[in-house]
């Protein structure tokens, strides 16, 4: 069982083999309660669950494994969770990058401006979204950017529209982020997540890595 920190550039996974396996997603800025350690010391890494739970991740790796049925291996995770997770008081720091993410997953991607509209500096929104979050504003909203456009890439193929409806200056600047944080170009990319058999538009394709900390459950091949 390993979690899955944020990551700041795509991570290709090939999964031949694979009988079964169990993702959890966490909203960004909500693993911390659960997990114990801040974002931003999980960027860009995978650890076993055990490196951060001690024994008790391993106790729940093998419970899972022992689970006959995927209902069985939610139930049981739901438990842990909910074992873990105690209500305690919750830095005003997360809170505020919440609402952070709120904006930038609408329609406000300059970091000035959301920090204004929060009333805080720029400093300080940095600051309290790079720990919650593992990422600083300014990088997740560009992946953000990058996501919504591969979501319009299901309906279309004019990159130049997907572009300048996904917010970006031209669709140079749409080809230099795909290259940038997916190592690939927006067409090559189209083509290895076809082969792959990916479904765009419901959330099984993400370009850039995704904004938040994932925890995959154990695999039995």
């Amino acid at each position: 069982m390993f979690v899955v920190g944020p990551r700041t550039r795509a991570h290709f996974k090939d999964a031949t083999g694979v009988a079964r396996a169990v993702m959890l997603q966490f909203k960004p800025g909500w693993s911390a309660p659960l997990l114990g350690v801040a974002a931003n010391a999980l960027t860009d890494q995978i650890v076993p669950l055990e490196d951060v739970w001690g024994r008790s991740g391993s106790d729940l790796c093998l419970e899972l494994l022992a689970a006959r049925s995927l209902p069985e291996v939610l139930d049981r995770l739901s438990r842990a969770i909910a074992l873990r997770t105690h209500p305690t008081f919750e830095p005003a720091s997360a809170r505020l990058a919440r609402r952070a993410v709120r904006l930038l997953e609408g329609d406000e991607v300059r970091v000035e401006s959301v920090a204004e509209r929060l009333g805080v500096t720029a400093r300080h929104l940095r600051r309290a979204f790079t720990e919650s979050v593992g990422i600083g504003p300014k990088e997740f909203a560009r992946i953000v950017r990058l996501q919504r456009a591969v979501r319009m890439a299901a309906t279309s193929k004019d990159w130049a529209r997907i572009a300048a409806d996904a917010g970006y200056y031209d669709q140079a600047h749409l080809i230099a982020d795909f290259r940038e944080l997916v190592g690939l170009t927006p067409g090559a990319f189209l083509k290895r997540a076809g082969d792959r058999g990916v479904r765009f538009g419901s959330g099984d394709a993400e370009a850039g890595g995704e904004p938040g900390t994932r925890s995959p459950a154990c695999r039995r091949s």
